[in-house]
């Protein structure tokens, strides 16, 4: 999943950049609302983290100026401004969830689950298709009660794929879930981590099929019984 982090505190925003990606996460950052305007419109971003207290216009009015472009992406409002009007304020203009700092990296993340979940319409840290299991929080996998072995990117696509079936997942998307403005990652490599995923997720009778032009999807492979049914049918 790919983030826009908006904070004009350097040291600040190292901290949260550090902690996100350490949990996965392909994190951009910049410093003003003016630049995050422009990086969304350049930009495919999951989710924006974004700091009331920005100079010149705050973050309460880059939130409502998403909005009122057409902008549907996540919100998280992170402010040291506790008070009820404030928090009142960023929801209404916007905002889908609101942290006051200090606060705690474990719930953080915990609430960019449930931001990431809602805005693809799921209800639950733990992902299911067919016999595969995909805890988000524990960041592991299993098939048939045995755990499958992710690298960090694979889990990015995995995780991806997950949480848009049934629907295939388009490969430019994977692809900027899993690139930030300071790493390289051609198209070809989104092919070279399905390929993996096709390896391990295979032997527990799930495919991943490549629809022409735009992207793959999890399928269920038929069983012997079911494939000689539909032979005959």
């Amino acid at each position: 999943m790919r983030l826009l982090l908006v904070e004009d505190d350097v040291m600040v925003a190292s901290g949260i950049k550090l902690g996100l990606s350490g949990a996965g996460y392909a994190v951009d950052w910049v410093g003003s609302a003016e630049r995050a305007l422009q990086a969304v419109a350049a930009d495919t971003f999951d989710a924006a983290i974004i700091d009331i207290g920005l100079p010149n216009t705050d973050g309460l009015e880059l939130t409502r100026q998403l909005r009122q472009g057409g902008h549907t992406l996540p919100v998280m409002i992170l402010t040291a401004r506790d008070a009820l009007q404030d928090r009142v304020q960023g929801l209404d203009m916007g905002a889908d969830d609101y942290m006051v700092k200090p606060f705690e990296l474990p719930e953080l993340l915990a609430r960019l689950r449930a931001l990431l979940r809602r805005s693809q319409a799921a209800t639950s840290s733990t992902l299911h298709f067919g016999p595969l299991t995909l805890d988000m929080a524990l960041r592991q996998a299993q098939a048939n009660g045995q755990l499958i072995e992710l690298g960090p990117r694979e889990w990015t696509v995995m995780e991806y794929l997950m949480l848009q079936t049934p629907k295939p997942a388009a490969k430019d998307k994977i692809l900027a879930a899993l690139t930030g403005w300071d790493k390289e990652i051609t198209a070809n490599a989104v092919e070279v981590y399905i390929s993996r995923l096709r390896g391990k997720l295979e032997p527990h009778g799930i495919a991943l099929r490549s629809i022409r032009g735009f992207g793959y999807r999890l399928e269920m492979v038929p069983s012997s019984a079911s494939a000689r049914a539909d032979a005959q049918a």
